[in-house]
Formats: C-alpha cells, sequence, structure tokens
C-alpha cells in the first residue's frame, strides 16, 4: 500500500522542524542538557504593566511592573514611600528626645518623689516612664506593618500626645 500524500488543509509549513517536538526523547535529552543561563531566563517572573489585572488559573502568581522597570509580584511588601519615612525619622526623634526628657525630669524630681514613695517604686516606675515611648514606638511600627501609612501616623500621634515627659515640662531646669 502507498502512503497518502499530505493534504495542505491539515499540515503547516514548519511542521517538520525538530524543535517543535514535545514528547520526544531527543526533547528529553535536550532538558537535561539546559545551562544556567537558560534556567534564570525561564525564571524570570511574569508580571503586568499598571492598569492590568490577571484572571484565570496561575493569576496569583502574576506581578505587576512598576514606572522604575521593577517587577512587584503579589506577596511583596511595599516599600515605604518618601514622606513615610521621613515621618517615621521625625516620630523617632521626638520619641528619643521624650525618652531623654523622661530621665531628666525624673532625676529631677527624685529628691521630693522618694519622701511620699518608696525608692525602689520610684524607680521602679521611671524606668517604665523612661522605656514606654522606646515600646510604642517599636509596638506601633511592628503592629502597623502592614496597615496604611496613616493609620500608622495617627498611632504615632497619640503616643506624642499620651507620652510626654510632664515632669521635665512642669520643673524642666529649675534648680540649678
Amino acid at each position: 500500500m502507498t502512503p497518502r500524500p499530505d493534504d495542505d488543509a491539515l499540515s503547516w509549513s514548519g511542521d517538520d522542524d525538530p524543535t517543535l517536538d514535545v514528547g520526544t526523547p531527543g526533547a528529553i535529552e535536550r532538558a537535561d542538557e539546559i545551562d544556567e543561563s537558560e534556567t534564570a531566563m525561564d525564571a524570570a517572573p511574569v508580571a503586568l504593566p499598571k492598569g492590568y489585572t490577571a484572571v484565570g488559573q496561575g493569576s496569583a502568581d502574576v506581578g505587576r511592573i512598576e514606572a522604575d522597570g521593577s517587577v512587584v509580584m503579589p506577596g511583596d511588601r511595599e516599600p515605604m514611600s518618601n514622606a513615610a519615612l521621613i515621618a517615621l525619622g521625625v516620630f523617632g526623634g521626638v520619641y528619643l528626645l521624650y525618652v531623654i526628657g523622661w530621665i531628666i525630669g525624673g532625676l529631677r524630681l527624685e529628691f521630693f518623689a522618694v519622701a511620699a514613695v518608696a525608692a525602689p517604686a520610684y524607680y521602679a516606675s521611671l524606668l517604665f516612664a523612661v522605656l514606654a515611648p522606646i515600646l510604642w514606638f517599636a509596638t506601633t511600627y511592628l503592629l502597623t506593618r502592614r496597615s496604611k501609612a496613616w493609620l500608622r501616623i495617627v498611632w504615632y500621634l497619640a503616643g506624642v500626645v499620651l507620652l510626654v515627659p510632664w515632669p521635665f515640662l512642669m520643673v524642666g531646669m529649675v534648680g540649678q
């Protein structure tokens, strides 16, 4: 029996290209010979430009391309903005000044406070007062990492109002 001639309607030019064969033993051997440069290229993240949304199977693995050309994957945390970093630095400085204010103000009141309260109780409360701004800053930072920036700023502002070093403000440098 003679083989049937290829029907033009059922074939495309280039069908006999050996690189297009999938599942042949040659393809398996080729997969074993892939060098590191090809795997690094294949491992590049899939990303869409801003405004595009991936849907369907595997859409959770698609990132987005930022304006600077970097790729942000869905599980990655977004970096803080410049304004948030500046606010973080300002609040850090304010809380550091509060620590210094509690130390100076607390030590200025030592003579009067020890007359009214036992010395160990006074020093324990002074230690807690000095540590309060540090703990507030660290706790707010850790608990609002995944929150909006405005919420973090509100909590920092609440700490600025609540943790004012009153002994330093009331007594100040009187006595020198």
